[in-house]
């Protein structure tokens, strides 16, 4: 079955019938999530999405919201642009800091963090796209602890990521932050169902 790149209209279950499979539904796409997280140094884990994933935070905003048909399309036109377009992966990081003094000097020595995202697939570097229309660093330097990010590849570099002879590595280029990750087998062959 070709991956779905939208979430249209019809696509969002009417309140009544999503309350009916919630349960169900979060337990399915938690289960999927397991294998779509990366973690990148002590502060930094990176959430990628998807059409199921993005299904379900655009159901589950309408169903903590309660704006039932009238709030679909302005959910539709925030999370349908992190929904991967068949040569991309689409990621949604956080920067999660428990403690509030450490998280304000932390986010403040972050600024622009987003600019410095990358991927590598053997020897090969994908730079991450800040998303459009997204300003996640403020006038003074500090970053937002929620980013969103495209990483654009090529198909010779979508043959690779699924190699399991190609070192793939997550990771930033921050001053403040230079920290990196082998993005693991298991994680790679969910990830590789998002091409296509």
């Amino acid at each position: 079955m070709p991956n779905k790149h939208a979430l249209a209209p019809s696509d969002i279950l009417p309140m009544a019938e999503y309350a009916k499979v919630r349960a169900e539904s979060r337990r399915r796409v938690a289960a999927r999530k397991r294998n779509r997280r990366v973690e990148v140094g002590p502060y930094v884990t990176f959430y990628f999405e998807n059409w199921e994933t993005m299904w379900l935070q655009v159901q589950e905003m309408i169903h903590i919201e309660k704006g039932g048909e009238e709030q679909v399309a302005g959910e539709l036109e925030a999370y349908n642009p992190l929904i991967p377009n068949g040569e991309e992966l689409v990621a949604t990081f956080m920067i999660e800091v428990d403690d509030p003094i450490r998280r304000k000097r932390v986010l403040g020595s972050m600024g622009a963090i987003e600019e410095h995202v990358f991927l590598r697939v053997g020897s090969e570097v994908i730079r991450g796209v800040p998303e459009a229309d997204q300003d996640r660093t403020t006038a003074d330097g500090k970053a937002s602890s929620v980013q969103f990010v495209h990483l654009p590849f090529t198909m010779a570099q979508i043959a690779a990521f699924s190699h399991p002879g190609t070192e793939v590595v997550l990771g930033f280029d921050h001053p403040a932050y230079g920290h990196m990750a082998t993005v693991p087998m298991p994680v790679r062959e969910e990830l590789a169902r998002d091409f296509g």
